[in-house]
């Protein structure tokens, strides 16, 4: 996990240089910066030095002519990570050396934000182990197309035979993460059943696949005739990358499936943590990382099971409303209101485009209509994009890219239009408030073009705040009457539901042992999705415990917390004030966003 963490807060790499300069060589050298927030961007800038593949994302190099990090890909051995932790732990050693007294309340803000992070660092160690780096949904067998086509740039020849060469670096990335997955054999974490199911199903598919129809290679082309490459040159480069995919990638993919043939009968049908050593340690720790709560995987189940009665209770009401039957209770009313073709597109490539362009009309309306409600809004913009079709069965309903720093790629937001029973027309614009506007886009845009805090802020992975805040902006686009149609109340109630099932799924996996299959049902018969969805996010779960329960979580804390201040300063409150609080400092543990909102209410009762 703290190897996710700290690549993600790399992301911030050389908008160091962009917004500071270079590092004094006192600052860079030194064992203690003069200046704290040196120390925070010194901390993050080396870490993503260290990583090729940041330095792709984050596309500042390639614009100043820098271009050695694009033939490389991460170094994903063990003794990469056992550096890694040798380093956060001196560097929280150095965090803490510089006293609260000497800080501005800024700098004391960043040091108890890192803090929250490094004070977790001997659990993180302690299970570090617990994951499964190959899996259905994030392994490292289909993050790997997906980074080369949504991530390496291709301006000129040099960038496509740089191309060409990081691909054939897959073999050595794969045999780095062997060390890791055979660490995990010998202490029992082994996936599921259902898992080594799914992925060998996958990468046999991938490598069965002849090497011009490959992602890894229609992407090169299509790349490559966009930047109008010589058509010569062009054959020259797709010709080595046909035989590198061949010779390289796929015997590194076979690698992969021949270690899961062999582990495939030691597998087990068992699906939470509680099957492991220590597991309900584990899962209590995780939730803690993801909630930033102190809450109990009971506490936790026993909110979910109140939010769903409450939430099902008001769709009833709605359904009413509209003449529906609701008379065989709620699960028999939404299997109904699923299986009415007119709140479905045509099963066509023709409907599916027309889903695309229907998200961005959604999201250009909620963008122009949401008046002063914010003080702050990103200068990014954002573009629906539809999840590559190789991954798409087993990937989720929707998820957002962030742009990058430099401004020459927007936000993106993804949608899965696998099976088209799930994108009912009356769910889209509560999803296109999540994953965009003034969802996902807004917060990370936000945080992303903050020019007066330390870079690790800006990408810190409060999953909490981050998902809560995009639960929160469906719930107030609907507020300020973006869903009139009460079958978008619905939508967006239905959104809702999902996520207080979540909570209940979740513990119920790793914490109360449900099975894979009890999940589905449950999830199944108190939501009304498409059984695709229900399927795909239960295997969700598994691979990634306590993530999901961090969604609403975060959402009853940030409308706690609108509450509270409402109540506290009356006609002093403005929601622009409100959202600029909670927005302008970046990712934050819940504990500190309330901090954070009790000084802004003391602020506005004394004016």
């Amino acid at each position: 996990m703290v190897k996710k963490i700290f690549k993600w807060l790399g992301l911030t790499l050389l908008a160091a240089i962009l917004v500071g300069g270079i590092f004094a060589s006192h600052e860079w050298y030194s064992d203690k910066p003069w200046f704290i927030n040196d120390f925070f961007n010194r901390v993050v800038l080396k870490q993503a030095l260290n990583s090729p593949e940041t330095l792709s994302s984050l596309h500042v190099l390639e614009n100043i002519g820098i271009k050695g990090h694009q033939r490389e890909l991460d170094d994903s051995s063990v003794a990469a990570t056992d550096k890694l932790f040798l380093d956060m732990h001196k560097n929280k050693a150095i965090l803490l050396s510089y006293t609260d007294s000497e800080l501005s309340d800024s700098e004391k803000l960043s040091k108890d934000i890192a803090m929250y992070l490094l004070d977790r660092l001997d659990d993180f160690e302690k299970f570090r182990y617990y994951n499964y780096p190959v899996n259905q949904l994030f392994g490292i067998q289909n993050n790997f197309p997906s980074f080369m086509e949504a991530t390496h740039p291709i301006n000129d020849l040099r960038d496509a035979k740089d191309y060409v060469i990081r691909i054939s670096k897959i073999e050595k990335q794969f045999g780095q993460e062997m060390e890791g997955l055979k660490i995990r054999q010998e202490k029992d974490i082994l996936p599921p059943t259902f898992v080594v199911d799914r992925v060998l199903t996958e990468m046999k598919k991938f490598v069965a696949t002849p090497a011009k129809e490959n992602i890894l290679y229609t992407n090169l082309s299509d790349k490559m005739n966009k930047a109008k490459i010589e058509d010569l040159d062009k054959q020259k480069v797709l010709a080595n990358a046909e035989k590198t995919i061949n010779e390289q990638v796929y015997p590194a993919y076979q690698r992969l499936i021949d270690y899961f043939e062999e582990v495939k009968p030691l597998a087990t049908t068992d699906d939470g943590y509680w099957k492991l050593a220590n597991g309900e340690e584990a899962y209590r720790i995780t939730l803690k990382f993801f909630t930033t709560t102190d809450y109990t995987p009971q506490e936790i189940h026993d909110i979910g099971l109140k939010e769903v009665e409450r939430i099902q209770s008001q769709l009833i009401d709605i359904l009413k409303q509209q003449g529906r039957d609701v008379s065989q209770g709620f699960t028999q009313a939404m299997e109904d209101l699923k299986n009415d073709d007119s709140f479905y597109y045509p099963d066509t490539a023709e409907g599916r485009d027309q889903i695309l362009k229907d998200y961005q009309k959604i999201l250009d309306e909620v963008n122009n209509g949401l008046g002063d409600s914010f003080a702050i809004r990103p200068e990014a913009g954002v573009e629906v994009k539809r999840i590559p079709e190789f991954k798409e069965k087993t990937a989720p309903g929707a998820y957002y890219n962030g742009g990058s720093i430099d401004g020459s790629r927007k936000g993106q937001f993804y949608a899965n239009l696998y099976d088209i029973k799930a994108t009912p027309k009356y769910s889209m614009k509560t999803l296109a408030y999540h994953e965009g506007i003034p969802g996902h886009h807004f917060q990370v845009s936000i945080a992303q073009e903050l020019k007066s805090v330390p870079l690790f802020r800006r990408f810190a992975p409060f999953t909490a705040y981050i998902e809560g805040w995009a639960l929160y902006s469906e719930r107030l686009a609907w507020e300020m009457g973006f869903e009139k149609d009460p079958y978008d109340n619905i939508g967006r109630l239905q959104a809702e539901l999902f996520r207080g099932v979540r909570l209940v799924v979740d513990t119920g996996i790793h914490y109360k042992r449900w099975t894979r299959e009890e999940a589905i049902a449950y999830m199944e018969n108190n939501t009304g999705m498409a059984h695709s969805d229900v399927v795909a996010e239960i295997e969700r779960y598994i691979v990634m415990p306590g993530q999901a329960t961090s969604y609403k979580i975060g959402m009853i804390k940030i409308l706690e917390l609108r509450e509270k201040a409402k109540k506290a300063l009356r006609d002093k409150f403005k929601l622009r004030d409100f959202h600029d609080v909670v927005l302008k400092n970046g990712p934050v543990p819940l504990s500190i966003l309330e901090q954070l909102v009790d000084q802004y209410i003391a602020g506005k009762s004394n004016t």
